[in-house]
């Protein structure tokens, strides 16, 4: 990853859960099986190059919110 979350996910919103979720396959090959619940929050974030930004969180920035 070329960011790392400082402090505590928050706004988190269930967008998905079971069947619903497309990588559901994937999730249990990987996890094993489980209730999965496809979700999204946000979180303060520092990126390699110093900077502290908001952004969106499978962990993967989706977007920035600061901007």
């Amino acid at each position: 990853m070329d960011f790392e979350i400082l402090g505590d996910i928050t706004v988190l919103e269930t967008i998905a859960s079971g069947r619903g979720i497309r990588d559901l396959r994937r999730l249990q090959r990987n996890y094993g099986k489980g209730r999965r619940r496809k979700m999204k929050g946000s979180a303060r974030i520092w990126l390699r190059n110093g900077d502290v930004r908001i952004g969106k969180k499978e962990f993967k920035r989706k977007k920035y919110l600061d901007e």
